[in-house]
């Protein structure tokens, strides 16, 4: 958390205010906080017996390991247009639901909402197709 004010700090001068203040503080914690862990990863242990096999837990029969970039990306285009900007916004651009509710001018329950309704729809596009 240090190292994030610190480094805000030091590249204030980088910040344009082409976001809020909040969302750039945020976005540099977010991202010294993902490069420490990355570090801490290499040196966890973990046990074997934790591990459960995600495909018992798993009850749909997409075959994600054989999902194509282009088909996910032509299923992504031939949503509603505020299914295929909101899930642009959030699985794409990496924005977080109170960024793209200031960015659309929508509320913080209905991003939430349109998103999970737009996942749903793109997964119903994709069973379809690989059915």
């Amino acid at each position: 958390m240090q190292e994030a004010f610190l480094t805000a700090f030091t590249k204030l001068d980088s910040f344009k205010g082409e976001v809020t203040f909040g969302a750039w503080l945020k976005r540099i914690v977010i991202n010294k906080s993902l490069t420490q862990l990355k570090k801490n990863i290499r040196y966890r242990e973990v046990k074997m017996e934790v591990l459960s096999d995600h495909t018992d837990t798993v009850d749909d029969s997409i075959n994600y390991s054989d999902l194509k970039t282009s088909k996910v990306l032509e299923k992504l285009n031939s949503l509603k247009d505020n299914y295929r900007v909101i899930l642009t916004l959030n699985l794409i651009e990496g924005y977080d639901y109170e960024e793209i509710s200031q960015i659309l001018a929508y509320s913080n329950e209905n991003v939430r909402t349109t998103i999970s309704r737009a996942k749903k729809k793109l997964k119903q596009l994709l069973l379809l197709e690989t059915a």
